[in-house]
């Protein structure tokens, strides 16, 4: 029951977020004109940058269907494209200054209503009252379909872009690239500081009051919920520290607090694995104490330390509750590119365009949901790998 109810859960994410991965596209015969786009000639980049470029669209739009006339009937028109065509063509001439005054053949996104409708989310034969792609403009698809202006192609804007307003233009690069910043400052913390407090309770620590209380708060800490570390980053971190709201460093320092506890007990438990008659063949001959611990007893124990490391790495890839109290949440557009510039991660993600009211976002969840899922089964696989390839049974 427990599978067939997975099976239908996974099915529903799939069948909403496949359709994420491609985007209509309309093929425009753009005319970059001069007067518009650097009327003094200047080609300097600030110039170039503040052109209006969505009026261009427009312009080839209107070429395209030069019978559409009326106010209203040449909004209904521009609404056929995405907001964002515009930013993509400035892309194209401050790569190229060359393309001004040049008439070329350009694919553009269309908008999130034309894309529904093209993929058959909207229904042409329910009222026109009832729906938001009206008759007019469904002709206006018909046409470009059938003079092949109009195809459904791989969308690569939804792993090359970051968060956006706009559906059609919204990626998860921005929070792909977070979601690695932070979790290589959880490892960098958190593995070297476990595997430490690891051997040092499992081989060197003596056993009395004290470190039995030590061990009973770290397996109380690994129950702790997620947002309780969360709570603690924003107080302490932020609060008191300082340190710079919804950055990789400030995240991977609270998930480093949350997975420390995970990895100290999978680094216990694959130390206590190891036979004693190995430190006790390596003590015969005259290793000391240090050097049996870190020449014979951790490599023998690293496959499960690492294995229960990158479980718990696994884990705060997922985390999304933490983060949220450390301002993760916020709307960035920009890839970070370092650990103290703005980000989120795909949790956080998901969360924003789960809430987001446009129907498109709605398969762009589910699509980074099915992206989240393929790495957590991807590090998943890797620690049974690593595990079934290194163990040694004893």
């Amino acid at each position: 029951m427990a599978a067939l109810i997975l099976a239908a859960l996974l099915g529903s994410i799939a069948s909403k977020g496949i359709s994420a991965f491609f985007q209509t596209e309309i093929a425009l015969d753009v005319f970059f004109d001069p007067q518009v786009i650097d009327p003094e000639g200047t080609r300097a980049p600030d110039a170039l940058q503040a052109a209006n470029y969505q009026a261009l669209v427009k312009r080839a739009l209107e070429a395209r269907f030069p019978d559409v006339s009326g106010r209203r009937d040449k909004q209904a028109l521009a609404g056929l494209i995405s907001r964002g065509a515009g930013f993509d063509l400035r892309s194209m001439v401050l790569a190229d200054p060359t393309l001004i005054g040049t008439t070329g053949r350009y694919w553009v996104k269309s908008s999130d209503d034309a894309d529904s409708f093209v993929k058959g989310k909207v229904s042409r034969v329910s009222s026109e009252s009832d729906r938001r792609v009206k008759d007019n403009e469904i002709a206006w698809l018909d046409a470009l379909e059938a003079s092949g202006d109009l195809k459904v192609r791989f969308d690569t804007t939804f792993f090359t872009a970051g968060d956006s307003r706009e559906p059609e233009q919204a990626g998860i690069r921005g929070a792909t690239v977070g979601s690695f910043l932070t979790l290589l400052v959880t490892l960098a913390l958190s593995f070297p500081f476990g595997v430490l407090a690891a051997l040092y309770l499992e081989e060197f620590a003596p056993k009395n009051r004290w470190t039995d209380l030590i061990e009973i708060n770290i397996n109380n800490l690994a129950a702790v919920p997620s947002i309780v570390f969360g709570l603690l980053g924003l107080a302490m971190f932020l609060g008191v520290f300082g340190m710079p709201r919804s950055a990789p460093v400030v995240g991977g320092l609270v998930l480093a607090l949350m997975t420390l506890p995970t990895i100290i007990i999978a680094g216990r438990a694959a130390l206590t694995a190891v036979p004693p008659s190995v430190r006790e063949a390596a003590l015969a001959v005259g290793a000391s104490k240090l050097q049996v611990t870190l020449h014979h007893v951790l490599p023998l124990a690293m496959p499960g330390v690492m294995t229960g490391t990158i479980i718990g790495m696994a884990r705060a890839l997922g985390e999304s509750a933490p983060l949220l109290m450390i301002g993760m949440v916020a709307f960035i557009v920009d890839i970070p590119g370092s650990f103290t510039d703005p980000a989120t991660v795909l949790p956080v993600q998901i969360y924003l365009w789960a809430d987001s009211p446009e129907r498109a976002f709605v398969a762009k969840t589910s699509a980074a949901i099915l992206v989240l899922l393929a790495f957590l089964v991807a590090m998943n696989a890797l620690a049974v790998v690593l595990r079934r390839r290194f163990e040694r049974r004893w």
